[in-house]
């Protein structure tokens, strides 16, 4: 078949419309569980300061009819800090692309504004996860929060027998990585589970890497129950939506931005966020034909106590 002499196609006109959805699929990873999950307190300084109290051990507690009552030990507090740690980003926009007709958005500037506030939120989520102590900060140096690792010591397994360490457990100084990894392991998870019980702990949530996850669904054994969290659905799914163990039950949580060779096991309670500057966008000065804008938040890890949190360092990757 051929067109018909002098047919008008769409080859031949001009000023056709283009067709530009007004749809931006991104498809960027955007969620943060860890510091979403996590109570927000009011931080009033650069440096935020709490006390933990440790109970005696058990002991034997019988007396004589009668005996003269002697005042037991007494166990002082230990007083922990963290400094708050500047996020900040900005954006600027022509007021030329300000005022023209774009696809997919009413308003170029917010629409950065969104992109950059989202990208700020998985920048938190990789510094409170992130092997590194608290930084005071200078004129020269920007302060930084500790992240979880440099807090955990008491329920841990790590490589130690080769170059693996804990760190100092004050938030100050991040944890010595061991250049020899192992493979996560069920043996391993159960053994930090149940450490975290003979402290006191209660732990609700474990956070790890889509890799370990996947190490996870393999677990066995009469410690493996697992179960869907959406009522009503009787479909059988491969998943560690809620893990039964005799330590506790436990939620699965897959985090991007936690690495890859840490599994950490919280008790989410026992970890808050201090916030000096909750997260807000500022117009900055005009200086010309564009404008300004900044998303900034300070904040702080605070850890209650470690004793009821563990993690599970020095696993393979790959």
């Amino acid at each position: 078949m051929a067109q018909p002499t002098n047919t008008f196609d769409t080859y031949d006109a001009v000023g056709i419309r283009e067709d530009l959805s007004d749809v931006i699929y991104n498809v960027d990873p955007s969620e943060t569980p860890f510091y979403s999950k996590s109570a927000k307190t009011k931080a009033k300084n650069t440096l935020v300061e709490w006390q933990t109290q440790a109970l005696r051990a058990s002991a034997v507690n019988a007396h004589i009819e009668g005996d003269a009552t002697t005042a037991d030990a007494v166990t002082p507090t230990v007083r922990l800090g963290a400094r708050t740690q500047i996020f900040k980003n900005a954006v600027i926009v022509s007021d030329t692309d300000e005022a023209v007709d774009n696809a997919g958005r009413a308003k170029e500037m917010a629409y950065q504004t969104l992109l950059i506030a989202k990208e700020q939120k998985l920048d938190i989520e990789k510094a409170l996860f992130a092997n590194q102590g608290n930084v005071v900060g200078s004129n020269t140096a920007a302060r930084k929060t500790g992240g979880v690792p440099s807090w955990l010591i008491t329920n841990v397994n790590f490589q130690s027998g080769n170059s693996g360490a804990n760190p100092t457990g004050d938030g100050s100084d991040a944890r010595t990585d061991d250049g020899t990894p192992t493979a996560f392991s069920q043996a391993k998870f159960d053994d930090v589970m149940q450490s975290i019980w003979e402290e006191g702990g209660k732990p609700d949530t474990v956070y790890l890497s889509a890799f370990q996850m996947n190490v996870a669904l393999g677990f066995t054994g009469n410690n493996n129950q697992r179960s869907a969290v959406q009522a009503g659905d009787e479909t059988v799914v491969k998943s560690l939506a809620v893990y039964v163990t005799p330590w506790g039950t436990v939620q699965f949580m897959p985090s991007r931005e936690n690495r890859s060779r840490d599994v950490f096991i919280m008790q989410n309670d026992m970890w808050a966020v201090g916030m000096l500057r909750p997260t807000k966008n500022t117009a900055l000065a005009k200086t010309g034909d564009s404008s300004r804008r900044q998303v900034l938040t300070e904040l702080t890890l605070i850890c209650k106590n470690e004793k009821a949190s563990g993690i599970i360092a020095d696993n393979t990757t790959s």
